[in-house]
């Protein structure tokens, strides 16, 4: 793998990065910060769904010889993939133990 091919993956790994962060703005009102909450989570979910889809078409068309990519281009596809669910289970970790602490808060 060339360095430009490495250069282009981390862009797109920045890319996708800042695409998860939330907007830094004053909060409105409780109701849009649960929209806007809810959206964010929601593409991040559908990019990591679309992630792992992408990486197992590739895959699966270089099983079978129908695409001409790369065996290191596959494996970065799979490799994004793992990397975006490991990160989604993180954050989804990070939540769970929010909200556990949250109740746990004497009233």
């Amino acid at each position: 793998m060339s360095d430009m091919e490495i250069s282009k993956v981390i862009a797109q790994m920045r890319a996708l990065s800042s695409e998860i962060r939330p907007p830094v703005e004053p909060p409105a009102a409780a109701a849009t910060e649960k929209t806007e909450f809810t959206k964010v989570m929601q593409e991040a979910i559908n990019s990591v769904s679309d992630t792992q889809r992408t990486a197992s078409d590739m895959a699966a068309r270089f099983q079978t010889g129908e695409s001409d990519a790369s065996v290191a281009e596959v494996m970065v596809a799979m490799q994004k993939s793992s990397l975006s669910f490991t990160a989604m289970n993180e954050v989804r970790n990070r939540l769970v133990e929010a909200y556990q602490e949250i109740m746990r808060m004497p009233l």
